[in-house]
């Protein structure tokens, strides 16, 4: 996830930008066959993981 993505995240959601960072290297799936193309961020397990964090406190 690009960083400005990140910082967009952490400021809609109001916590720090290195816990998002956290959150986004959880629900990260690799390249396909480990070699082509980019890391994605599973948004929906992303958000799974927010909303989890801010019902926590």
């Amino acid at each position: 996830m690009s960083g400005l993505r990140v910082h967009r995240v952490a400021e809609r959601n109001r916590i720090d930008v290195t816990q998002v960072e956290k959150l986004v290297a959880s629900p990260t799936d690799g390249r396909i066959l480990d070699f082509v193309g980019e890391s994605r961020v599973n948004v929906l397990k992303l958000n799974i993981a927010l909303k989890a964090r801010m019902t926590r406190g």
